[in-house]
């Protein structure tokens, strides 16, 4: 039996699902349910969470998916213009619906700078770096720190964050993550050449890099860029 905020809640969340396609923010959460402070949001999240009423999609903000409604039907709705329901609540048409914000964040690894030195996998799980969902697409990704200027005409900066998509698999051309001889990591263009390996550099100034195909690992692509200005 949840409470009465938990109930009121659930029924806004579930509300506005069905009239926005977006999920509210705790800020209107807590305005909505009338509370001093977002703590309360949290505490009242957390325990329709623990409840098996909703679900918050990991590393997303402002996601939620709401996976049964309560079954009291007492209390009032918070949106009562809502319609198509007996209770003045309109229904989602599938038991199950999650959404996500166009403003939604998610946090991926942050493994360090890419001409550190050391193979990626040496810096996993360092830190996270919260990035804009509409910035990467399916798969898993990580976040390297660009060092130095050798793809600076492929806008590419000292100082950028490389987001970049885990693959094994990359075709000539592709901006790749390369591991070479497992011990440094670099950020260049690829091209495969008489059995060999060669990585560009996007600046005049620097000489392609050419290796044996069993010294170059690709450890993944460019997905896209995020830049400081500060």
């Amino acid at each position: 039996m949840l409470t009465r905020k938990q109930h009121e809640l659930l029924r806004f969340i579930q509300v506005r699902l069905e009239e926005t396609g977006i999920s509210p923010s705790f800020e209107e959460m807590k305005e909505a349910l009338d509370l001093k402070s977002k703590s309360g949001v949290h505490r009242l999240i957390s325990a329709l969470e623990e409840r098996g009423f909703i679900r918050r999609l990991p590393n997303r903000a402002r996601a939620l998916e709401v996976l049964r409604q309560a079954d009291d039907t007492g209390s009032k709705a918070l949106r009562p213009s809502a319609a198509n329901s007996n209770d003045g609540l309109a229904r989602p048409q599938t038991p199950r619906r999650s959404v996500e914000a166009a403003n939604d964040v998610i946090e991926i690894p942050l493994h360090g700078r890419i001409a550190a030195g050391v193979p990626i996998e040496a810096l996993e799980g360092q830190s996270m770096l919260p990035v804009p969902a509409a910035l990467l697409g399916s798969g898993e990704h990580y976040a390297l720190e660009v060092s130095g200027d050798s793809m600076i005409e492929a806008g590419i900066l000292d100082g950028d964050f490389a987001l970049v998509k885990r693959t094994n698999a990359a075709r000539d051309g592709e901006i790749v993550v390369a591991l070479i001889r497992g011990e440094e990591a670099t950020l260049k263009y690829l091209r495969r050449e008489a059995g060999m390996v060669r990585l560009d550099p996007a600046n005049a100034a620097y000489e392609p890099q050419i290796y044996g195909a069993d010294e170059v690992e690709v450890q993944g692509k460019l997905a896209g860029l995020l830049r400081r200005y500060n």
